[in-house]
C-alpha cells in the first residue's frame, strides 16, 4: 500500500485520513458489523498499519458517532436499535428540509447545474441497477450521496452540511443493513428524486421538502435489524 506524501506532514494526513475513510465506509456498508468488537491487533494486520494508527482513527470514528470507545475496554461499532434508526431519521429530515429550502431560495444557474448533473448520473445507474444491483449497488449508493449532497449544496452553512453528512452516515448504515435482508424499493425512489428534482428547479420549496421528508422517512421504514424484532417497533417509525 502506498500514499503520496510531501516535505511538510503529507504522508501522515494522508495514512490517517485514508485509514479513517476506510474504516467508516466498512462500518457503514456493513463488512464491520454493528456491536463488534474492534481487537486492535488483529485490525492493525488487517488494514496494514500501526495500532497507534489505528487507534487515533478509532477515536476519531467515536467522535463521529459510528464507534464507541469503552475505556479500558477498547472499542466497539455503535450497535443498532429501532429507538436509534427514529432518532437519525427525524434528525436528517429536519436538517436535510430546512438546508433545502435555503438551497431553493439561494438558487442560481451553478447550483442548478450541478443539481441536474448529479441527477442526471443517479438516474442513469438506478437504470441499470434493477438488473444487475450486484454490479451496480456500490455506485448507485454514491450517486445517490451525491445527489442529496446536491440538493443542499447552496444552504450556505457549513454546520447544516456537516451535521447532515453525519446523519446520512448514519442512516446509510442502517439502509445498508436491511438490504441483507430485504429488497429496496428502488423503482419508488428513482421517482421520488425525479419528483425532488423537479419541485427544486421549479423553485416549489414547499412540494420539494414534502417530498423529501417522505423519501426520507421511507428509506429508513425499509430497515429489518432482526427477524425477531416485533413489527410493532416497525410502525411506529412514521410516529412523530
Amino acid at each position: 500500500m502506498t500514499f503520496a506524501s510531501d516535505s511538510r506532514n503529507g504522508g501522515l494526513t494522508t495514512l490517517a485520513e485514508s485509514l479513517h475513510e476506510r474504516i467508516r465506509q466498512d462500518i457503514i456498508l456493513g463488512a464491520l458489523e454493528p456491536a463488534a468488537k474492534l481487537k486492535l491487533e488483529k485490525l492493525s494486520k488487517n488494514y496494514g498499519v500501526s495500532v497507534n494508527t489505528l487507534r487515533e482513527s478509532l477515536c476519531r470514528l467515536a467522535a463521529d458517532g459510528l464507534v464507541v470507545a469503552e475505556g479500558q475496554k477498547g472499542f466497539t461499532v455503535l450497535p443498532v436499535s429501532m429507538e436509534d434508526l427514529r432518532e437519525i431519521t427525524e434528525m436528517r429530515q429536519l436538517l436535510e428540509c430546512h438546508a433545502l429550502r435555503q438551497s431553493i431560495a439561494n438558487a442560481d444557474l451553478d447550483w442548478e447545474a450541478r443539481l441536474v448533473g448529479a441527477y442526471h448520473k443517479l438516474s442513469k445507474v438506478e437504470a441499470l441497477v434493477e438488473a444487475e444491483p450486484d454490479l451496480y449497488d456500490e455506485a448507485r449508493e454514491r450517486y445517490n450521496q451525491e445527489f442529496h449532497e446536491a440538493l443542499i449544496a447552496n444552504c450556505r452553512s457549513r454546520w447544516l452540511k456537516v451535521f447532515h453528512r453525519a446523519m446520512y452516515d448514519h442512516s446509510q448504515r442502517y439502509r445498508m443493513l436491511s438490504l441483507k435482508t430485504k429488497p429496496f424499493p428502488r423503482s419508488q425512489s428513482a421517482e421520488e428524486h425525479r419528483q425532488i428534482l423537479d419541485a427544486a428547479i421549479a423553485g416549489d420549496g414547499e412540494t420539494a421538502e414534502r417530498i423529501l421528508a417522505a423519501h426520507i422517512l421511507k428509506g429508513a421504514e425499509i430497515a429489518d435489524l432482526k427477524p425477531g424484532l416485533p413489527r410493532s417497533e416497525h410502525r411506529g417509525m412514521g410516529k412523530k
